[in-house]
């Protein structure tokens, strides 16, 4: 089917379940792997050497960390049953788990992080088992703000990287390099075509640490030092089992920084989505949000019993699908498979190591700017509303200020170990808090709940008239609200075939009004396709041939203004908005 009209993609080239040749998967693969190495392996080195651990340790701990991501970047392309999303999704470690996890090596070493941090893992676990009940908090106004947060969060990184060195000789070539590197993957990113956009990160690396190498910022030797293959040493941390002081003082730290990680991989699994179809309309699976969840839960298990620093996804697969134009999960298994390789190559290893901070930096800005916008897309969805503007605007300020020290530095950086001094923390929890707030300051809907059942239509009926009579609807208008009602149920029980067994479940039916419109909710067990995808089909002319089961989805087109369908494994939630002023009386 095509992907063409105005709410297709005409960047994408392939789509997650295609294949493109070898060559493209691989280079691109290789490409993603290669981007993101450096990344994977910064936080874990910060960590060990901020907490005084042995080079011995420390070269085990960054390997460790390596071969996770490895492992579960390659489950998320996979999607085994309830693990992974079947996308590209980059799994990194996390730098909100910076300052708890150099607090755990400091009291307690290698074997308190590992218990806390296999107990932080629960939290993801959970999430992903029971996503739905938190569907109305994680909203696109929180998950937007997240990853708008992230470039704020990496800045201070950034600019450490852009620091010269005391070699005086060395000092033009730093921001040469880095403005090399960021016009050279701007300007093909922004004009480049076909194959030549596909490989815009790489040759504005590789031109870039051409540059830095005739200043001297290249470090040769360190590649020629290296072995070409040596496995890794393991070095088992143990677990502190004596659960004393320290282990009850960081344990709500390391639960909180768990939420924000996995409130990270869920924003990054809808980002992810967003870039991997051609139709702009199509609806975000939720189910691959829990399968992206539950592999960040078994990735912190692997990173405790390691001995490493926790993770979550990232979204620099996002940015770079964007660019190339291939969202094949094989894509995500060659980025797995290469990391786990590196881990077992040194001189592979030294020479990604000796890319010079300049030309990283640059490469980084390009991503950055590309997460912001990504960000912003996200929370613009749907329109902003009044309320989620001032949401979105109070979490990026409060994380703006807490990052940079601006708003009660003493108190913000004794609190939790620092937990909110981090800028995407502070917003994240900002978010989450207002959006709660919301929540449970509105009006309570009236609510039934009956058997999903077309038998229950004349209770359904009933209950919608009485909401009328007391929500003072005009008589069409109510019409409106109960004719939607009608077709989303019988869209959504497949009156095909009624005695299915299937087809006996529960219905939680909520209706309330907002803002002049009724909004109907119907929270179901788990069903077929996604109806809202099923819609999206239905922008055609309907002509006199169109089958009869598409006759309440046509309906339900005409009388609601929008229907949004939610999949989850253990839980369907459809929305339905109907705009009663354009009801007749």
């Amino acid at each position: 089917m095509s992907g063409g009209g105005t709410g297709g993609r005409s960047g994408l080239r392939y789509e997650p379940g295609e294949k493109p040749s070898a060559a493209l998967t691989l280079g691109v693969g290789l490409q993603l792997a290669g981007l993101n190495i450096t990344a994977i392996i910064l936080i874990p080195m910060v960590v060990m050497r901020g907490a005084g651990m042995s080079e011995d340790y420390l070269g085990w701990a960054v390997l460790a960390s390596v071969i996770v991501c490895g492992l579960t970047t390659m489950l998320q392309a996979l999607r085994v049953g309830p693990l992974g999303m079947g996308h590209v999704l980059v799994m990194g470690t996390s730098g909100a788990f910076l300052p708890v996890s150099i607090m755990a090596l400091t009291e307690g070493g290698p074997a308190l992080l590992a218990t806390l941090t296999v107990l932080a893992a629960l939290v993801p676990l959970l999430l992903s088992w029971r996503l739905s009940l938190f569907q109305r908090v994680l909203t696109p106004s929180v998950s937007g703000t997240v990853i708008m947060l992230i470039p704020v969060t990496v800045l201070p990184f950034l600019s450490g990287l852009l620091t010269p060195g005391s070699d005086g000789s060395a000092l033009p070539g730093v921001p040469l390099s880095f403005f090399v590197t960021l016009l050279v993957i701007g300007c093909i990113a922004l004009r480049g075509r076909g194959a030549l956009r596909q490989w815009a990160p790489v040759i504005g690396v590789v031109v870039g640490t051409m540059i830095a190498a005739a200043y001297g910022l290249y470090d040769p030797e360190r590649v020629a030092e290296a072995s070409w293959i040596g496995p890794p040493r393991p070095r088992a941390p143990g677990f502190d089992l004596a659960f004393g002081p320290a282990f009850w003082s960081l344990l709500p730290s390391f639960l909180l920084v768990a939420v924000i990680a996995a409130i990270r991989t869920m924003s990054s699994a809808v980002a992810v989505q967003r870039v991997s179809w051609r139709s702009a309309s199509r609806a975000i699976d939720f189910r691959a949000v829990q399968g992206a969840v539950a592999v960040d839960a078994v990735g912190n298990l692997m990173a405790g019993c390691a001995g490493t620093v926790p993770g979550s996804a990232t979204t620099t697969s996002v940015p770079l699908t964007q660019l190339t134009g291939v969202a094949a999960r094989g894509v995500g298994l060659v980025a797995g498979a290469a990391f786990i390789g590196f881990a077992f190559l040194p001189k592979a290893f030294a020479v990604l190591l000796a890319i010079p901070d300049p030309v990283f930096a640059g490469y980084l800005a390009v991503l950055l700017a590309m997460l912001f916008a990504i960000g912003l897309k996200i929370v613009l969805q749907g329109g902003l509303e009044y309320r989620d503007g001032i949401v979105v605007g109070l979490a990026f300020l409060a994380g703006v200020s807490c990052q940079y020290g601006l708003i009660l530095p003493d108190q913000v950086s004794a609190f939790a170990g620092g937990l909110f001094a981090n800028g995407m923390n502070a917003g994240g929890f900002t978010a989450i808090l207002l959006t709660l707030l919301l929540r449970l300051t509105e009006p309570r809907p009236a609510r039934i709940e009956t058997e999903f059942d077309l038998s229950e239509l004349p209770r359904i009926r009933e209950f919608l008239a009485n909401f009328a009579a007391r929500a003072g609807l005009a008589a069409g208008a109510a019409d409106r609200v109960e004719g939607a009602t009608e077709e989303a149920l019988l869209s959504l029980t497949r009156p095909e075939a009624p005695g299915d067994r299937s087809s006996r479940r529960r219905l939680a039916l909520a209706v309330h009004r907002d803002k002049g419109d009724v909004v109907v909710e119907f929270v179901i067990a788990p069903g077929g396709e996604n109806l809202q995808n099923r819609l999206a089909l239905l922008r055609g002319e309907a002509g006199e041939t169109s089958a009869e089961g598409e006759f309440s989805l046509r309906l339900l087109r005409h009388l609601a203004s929008s229907v949004h369908h939610r999949q989850y494994r253990d839980t369907d939630i459809l929305t339905v908005r109907v705009e009663i002023s354009a009801a007749p009386d």
